[in-house]
């Protein structure tokens, strides 16, 4: 049976632009969406699409959830990257966020945001495939762009697809930096431009970077998502590939993206 979507639709938004693509995908549809923002850098764009904005901190459950609640949402969608180490410092986390904090065993990505979708579920919200109004920014397979990789790097490519793999069965990261078969960098609470750069300061030149989605990946938060942010990062500090997994990773502007890394000799590929 196919999911009925609501008229009225709930975005979370963290940083970047995917947050913004879902609005305006889901206006130029039809759809009315009622935004929670976590950040500012986005902001501006946000009340383009947006009917209405409320900036919060991601440790405000209390008050997010009565955003919603007012607003009569009953489905809702993550979109945006949320900077981890908000969650070393715990500032202005409310009462309820924290008894959710405390309640996992471990601080993961997984354990937590499975007991936020949990929490929302328990008001009556849905919390929605991250996908559903931004499906034509998956990649199928296959090289973007006019560089294509060498044996070697595709060597590479694939040790690094099976250690992202392993990585992400444990919940620990999806990014991996390889460089001639050895691993540079896994991704832990710092996210993948700072893994890119750790590794390739080690690697000094010409790294391969993959990325895929867990083995488990729940499609309703974390869908690896690559920009031109990424691909600045790569061209900084020298590395030479990037690898997604295909039909499980979206590229932000990929007009942009596959231009950029033309310019620059990088290249990108779908696995």
């Amino acid at each position: 049976m196919s999911l009925m979507l609501e008229n009225k639709q709930g975005l979370i938004a963290g940083d970047g632009i995917l947050p913004v693509e879902m609005a305006r995908h889901a206006k130029e549809n039809g759809f009315e969406v009622i935004c929670v923002s976590l950040s500012n850098d986005n902001l501006k764009d946000l009340k383009k699409y947006c009917s209405k904005v409320y900036s919060c901190h991601p440790g405000e459950m209390t008050k997010i959830e009565k955003i919603f609640t007012e607003n009569e949402i009953k489905q809702v969608t993550f979109l945006g990257k949320v900077n981890k180490r908000v969650l070393l410092k715990l500032h202005k986390f409310d009462k309820r966020a924290i008894e959710i904090l405390k309640s996992v065993k471990r601080l993961n990505d997984d354990e937590v945001m499975l007991l936020i979708v949990k929490e929302f579920e328990n008001h009556g919200i849905t919390v929605l495939d991250q996908t559903i109004f931004i499906k034509n920014l998956m990649i199928p397979s296959g090289v973007l762009g006019k560089h294509k990789p060498t044996e070697v790097q595709l060597e590479d490519v694939n040790y690094g697809f099976w250690l992202a793999k392993e990585m992400g069965k444990v919940d620990v990261g999806q990014s991996v930096v390889i460089k001639d078969k050895m691993a540079m960098a896994v991704e832990a609470i710092e996210g993948t431009d700072k893994c890119i750069r750790r590794g390739c300061k080690i690697a000094k030149r010409g790294a391969v970077i993959v990325k895929v989605a867990k083995p488990s990946q729940d499609k309703r938060f974390d869908i690896p998502a690559i920009g031109l942010r990424t691909l600045k990062t790569m061209k900084r500090y020298k590395a030479s590939l990037i690898a997604v997994e295909a039909n499980e990773t979206i590229i932000v502007n990929q007009e942009k993206v596959v231009e950029y890394a033309n310019k620059h000799d990088i290249i990108i590929m779908a696995v």
